[in-house]
C-alpha cells in the first residue's frame, strides 16, 4: 500500500491570515489597542506573525488578558516595525542640557556686544 510515484503528493498551501475587525470605537482604551495592533498587522508581511497578533488582541477582546498585558505581548512586533521609537537598550537615557535664565542672558548680552565690536 505505497504511494505510486507518478501520483502528486497533497499540495501544501500556506495559510492567509485575515485581519480581526473587532474594533469598538465606544471604548477607549479598547480602540487605541486596535490600533496598534492594526499598525502592527499592516507592517508586517510574515504570516506566524500576524496570527500571533490575531491571538493577542482576540485575547483582550475576550477579557482574557488585560491591557498590560497586551502591551508587553504585542511590543515585541511594534518595535520590529518602528526602531525609531524603540530603543533596544533601556539603561540608554537622554539628558537634556538646560540653564538659567540669568545665565543665558549674560551670554546674549555678551555675545550681543561681541557682535556690535566684531569679534
Amino acid at each position: 500500500m505505497t504511494k505510486e510515484p507518478n501520483e502528486p503528493d497533497e499540495q501544501i498551501t500556506p495559510e492567509t491570515v485575515s485581519k480581526l475587525l473587532i474594533d469598538r470605537p465606544s471604548d477607549f482604551r479598547f480602540h487605541a489597542a486596535y490600533l496598534i495592533y492594526s499598525s502592527a498587522w499592516d507592517k508586517t508581511t510574515s504570516q506566524e506573525v500576524r496570527k500571533k497578533l490575531n491571538e493577542i488582541v482576540d485575547a483582550l477582546s475576550k477579557n482574557e488578558i488585560d491591557y498590560e498585558r497586551f502591551y508587553q505581548e504585542i511590543s515585541q512586533y511594534r518595535a520590529e516595525f518602528n526602531p525609531e521609537h524603540f530603543k533596544g537598550d533601556v539603561r540608554m537615557k537622554t539628558y537634556i542640557e538646560t540653564q538659567r535664565k540669568k545665565d543665558w542672558r549674560k551670554r546674549e548680552e555678551r555675545d550681543r556686544r561681541n557682535a556690535r565690536h566684531g569679534r
